[in-house]
Order: C-alpha cells, then structure tokens, then sequence
C-alpha cells in the first residue's frame, strides 16, 4: 500500500465521468453522497439503493438539481436498455451477493449508451481501513470475488477493455460515533458483531486515524476499474 499514490475520489470522478450534463446511475447510493456530489458538478443523477432506511435519508435531504432516487437492486436495474451515459459502482460491487455480481454488470452494460462508462471504484482487501473492520467483518473473499466479475464482465463483447488504477484515498470521519453510524447504516446486520467488539474498535480506530481539521481520516487503498460500452449509436 504505501507504494500506490495518493488521491481523493474526486479527481478521477471528475477527470473520467462525463461532467457537466452526463446522465449517471449510481448504483448502491447510500444515503446519497455521491449523488449530491455528482450533481454539484452538473450531472444528471439517478441513485439506486436496495436499502429502505438509507433510501428514505437520501431522499430527505435537500435537492440540488433534478437528482432522484430509485428503490432497486443492482442485479436487476429497473431501466431502459440504453438509458445511461455512465453507470456507478462506487465501494458497492462487493456488496452484491457474489453469484449475483455477474449478473450486476450485465445489467449495467445493458442499461449503458454504446460508448458509455463502466465506473468501479473498489476497495482492496488491505490498509488501515479495512484491518479496523475485522472484527465487525473480514470481506476478503467478497472483495476479490467483485474484482474476478471484473475481469469475466467487464471486457469484450459487451465492454472495450479494462483500464485500472490503484490509489490510496483517505475515508473521513467526525468522530468514532460517526464511523459506527456509517458502519451500520451499510449493512445493519453487523450491530451485533460491532458492538461485542467496540470497545477494540475504538482503540483501533484512535490508532489507525490520522486527526486534521476537526476530523478523522482512515486511509484505504482502492482499485478504479473503468471500460466503455462497445458499439456506436
């Protein structure tokens, strides 16, 4: 890890999806971020998100442009074929059941424009981040499992090729609290392990964070998977 160079997510959002005035799918949205980001750049964005409660929080806060958001699951996109200028998958991939992650980019090569983007930020099964959620979950297999559908999908005859780039990008935290919170809204199920393991969370956390500006940041290394929609309209 400490060979990758250091980034924030944002240079290579901006450098490589179509901004200002693309037509972007965020797949696995959360709360909304990422969407609320991409529109402050001018896209139009639609986010999709198979978790109810974090549905309802993106939805709740205040509008920026014409973004929406749509309850859905990533293996079976709720869209027309050809719809999207660029299709999202940031630190979400892993997360969709791994019999069902080939399905995903199926789906997302379908529902693209011909030329269109394939975006999958990913993050590697190592780094400060990743050892602090150990105890809560070890996501190795997932990890890798999402970068193998990567290499089967995301290629000829569907996709032009795969271009990837590894980076070190900083996760940001007000404080413990908030890092719990942001550990559970992902995926509730884990309360029961992160709450038999806090009190080693919590001195892991004060070791892994570097603390800068009232915050605190955990570093995790990442893998940028990107690849065009084949064909021409």
């Amino acid at each position: 890890m400490t060979d990758l160079p250091r980034h924030r997510h944002s240079e290579f959002l901006r450098a490589e999806l179509p901004l200002p005035g693309g037509l972007i799918l965020d797949v696995g949205c959360g709360e909304g971020g990422l969407v609320r980001f991409l529109t402050r750049e001018g896209a139009r964005v639609v986010g999709l998100e198979c978790s109810a409660v974090q549905l309802r929080r993106a939805g709740a806060a205040p509008r920026l442009g014409g973004e929406s958001y749509v309850f859905g699951q990533g293996e079976d996109l709720p869209f027309e074929d050809r719809s999207f200028d660029a299709v999202v998958f940031s630190n979400s991939l892993h997360h969709v059941a791994p019999e069902r992650m080939d399905r995903a980019l199926t789906e997302a090569g379908r529902v693209l424009r011909p030329g269109g983007l394939l975006y999958v930020a990913e993050p590697l099964a190592e780094g400060p981040l990743f050892e602090l959620m150990l105890p809560v979950e070890d996501e190795t297999a997932v990890r890798a499992a999402a970068c193998a559908a990567l290499q089967r999908r995301a290629q000829p005859p569907v996709f032009d090729g795969l271009r990837e780039i590894r980076y070190v990008a900083a996760a940001k935290y007000r404080d413990f609290e908030a890092f719990k919170a942001q550990v559970l809204g992902v995926d509730p199920a884990r309360r029961t392990a992160f709450e038999a393991a806090e009190d080693k969370l919590r001195a892991g956390f004060r070791k892994a964070a570097v603390l800068r500006d009232a915050a605190a940041f955990i570093d995790q290394p990442f893998r940028l998977t990107l690849s065009r929609r084949c064909g021409t309209d």
